[in-house]
């Protein structure tokens, strides 16, 4: 049986497990939504994606980040892509892509395999 698991550089942030209301990132727990980065996990105050904003998306708006792909977990369901959260993104040549939580980690998990720019800001689904 072939192995199917992202080989990714040691401390990379490989999304481990979600649902139950968290997540499992690199060996530790998180038991709240989160942004993630390839080198780091950041708490992030959003249960719902009516509580996306630019705001909580900001330690991801500088340059020093080098994100390129934001993946946008909206929870169970994947939400409407919102033109005043691409924009500002965009200023920071950030694409968005929006998906439900499931779709992101996974996704996540292959670009992170491939070294690519990317971060994830996941709502915790049950």
């Amino acid at each position: 049986m072939a192995d199917m698991t992202p080989q990714v550089p040691q401390g990379r942030q490989l999304i481990q497990g979600y649902g139950g209301g968290g997540f499992r990132i690199a060996g530790e727990a998180y038991t709240s939504s989160v942004i993630v980065m390839p080198d780091q996990t950041l708490p992030w105050q959003v249960t719902s994606f009516d509580d996306i904003s630019i705001t909580g998306l900001a330690p991801l708006m500088h340059e020093n980040t080098g994100v390129e792909v934001l993946l946008i977990g909206c929870g169970a369901r994947m939400g409407m892509p919102r033109t005043d959260i691409r924009d500002a993104l965009k200023a920071f040549s950030i694409v968005p892509e929006w998906m439900d939580t499931g779709a992101a980690c996974r996704t996540f998990n292959v670009l992170l395999a491939e070294d690519r720019a990317v971060a994830a800001a996941l709502i915790a689904v049950d």
